[in-house]
């Protein structure tokens, strides 16, 4: 390397020159998301900043800090620690099973005394990661099609199999599909892909039948609500009611009856979509739809201009997650989904989706930052 090379490396690495190359447009729309579901938290609870609007707050507030400071740690560290932390979510999904605290009927968490985990969370960036470590030492030919395929068929089966075991069938499905994502982008067959989703197809009727639960079969069965509207189509039905109502430009902010008079059942979480639509109405739907694609194409563009193959991997996987948990919450509130669970990112109230969706977004920003790096060079870590 050339002294000139040397000296552009160094200066890229002065922390003050990689603030400068966050991509402060994604930033903005991420604000944009992030505060529209403070106010609409802060609506359905009455124009009142309990019992949800200032802790999503708070919670917003740290993850943009946690995105900032990963994006300006070095992509290598993300390298070096893929497997470990793929490692780690995959042992504390295995202690969920043993050991996990039981609500409402699932056994999702580990109670660690003063903090309550949820290890499939962690997951979500863990498969991401370890799968674009895997990738980034493999040939085209051999992600194209060959026995080492294997290798991250199991990495993906193996957590999902856990969660689903919990049950959690939403987040199951979000990391199956994930992963393959991950598979696609790294350029996987297209005879292959053609081939499993025709067996995808083939398995539905198998699936629905021995592998889901009863009441899952039951939201399955009565998709629209109108089947069983006083039982489990009565969420999807009040779903649909509270967006209908919406109309054109919404009944006003804090003026939606559907929610406000507690007719949605989850109207703070899986259901605030429709609690959105009901006072915004659809140009305000829209426009949310638009920040969320906005942000997805700028991550995309970003994973794109990235110079090492885990950059890219890493940002377009986190991106494809970001783009499930909307189209499947999308789907899900207005009936051509069933209730899986799955929350709207960074509009829903949770701590821990928050985090994960924050975290995600902080290896964006890093691949973006760090776009002209190589990593697994043999350079050592730094």
């Amino acid at each position: 390397m050339t002294a000139s090379a040397l000296s552009q490396a160094g200066e890229r690495e002065r922390p003050s020159v990689k603030f400068g190359e966050i991509d402060w447009v994604l930033f903005t729309v991420l604000c944009l998301i992030g505060g529209s579901g403070i106010a609409i938290l802060y609506s359905i609870a009455g124009s009142a900043w309990e019992p949800w609007a200032l802790k999503q707050f708070l919670r917003f507030a740290v993850g943009v800090v946690l995105m900032l400071t990963i994006a300006l740690v070095s992509l290598r560290v993300w390298f070096f620690l893929a497997y470990p932390i793929y490692v780690l979510a995959l042992v504390l999904l295995v202690a969920v099973e043993l050991f996990g605290e039981v609500s409402l009927g699932a056994q999702r968490w580990l109670d660690l005394g003063p903090v309550r985990l949820q290890p499939s969370e962690i997951m979500k960036i863990g498969i991401v990661l370890a799968l674009a470590r895997f990738y980034q030492g493999l040939s085209a030919k051999e992600a194209n099609w060959s026995w080492k395929l294997i290798i991250p068929v199991v990495m993906i089966l193996a957590p999902v199999g856990l969660i689903k075991m919990e049950p959690d069938l939403g987040t199951a499905i979000l990391i199956l599909l994930t992963g393959g994502a991950v598979m696609v982008m790294a350029g996987l067959s297209w005879r292959v892909i053609g081939a499993l989703v025709v067996a995808g197809i083939v398995a539905v009727p198998l699936f629905i039948e021995f592998g889901m639960q009863q009441y899952q079969r039951d939201r399955l069965l009565t998709l629209g609500g109108k089947a069983d509207p006083t039982g489990s189509g009565f969420q999807i039905l009040q779903s649909k009611i509270a967006m209908g109502s919406g109309g054109l430009l919404g009944r006003g902010y804090g003026l939606g009856s559907q929610s406000q008079l507690n007719f949605i059942p989850e109207k703070h979480t899986d259901f605030i979509f429709a609690t959105f639509a009901e006072e915004f109405g659809f140009v305000g739907c829209a426009s949310m739809l638009f920040l969320f694609a906005l942000a997805i194409f700028i991550s995309l563009r970003i994973a794109a201009v990235s110079h090492s193959h885990f950059g890219r991997l890493a940002a377009s996987g986190v991106t494809a997650t970001f783009a499930l948990y909307v189209m499947i919450n999308g789907a899900m509130v207005m009936g051509l989904a069933p209730v899986v669970g799955i929350p709207m990112p960074l509009l829903s109230y949770g701590g821990t989706v928050m985090l994960t969706v924050m975290v995600g977004f902080g290896l964006v920003q890093c691949v973006r930052v760090h776009r002209y790096d190589e990593v697994g060079s043999g350079k050592g870590l730094f």
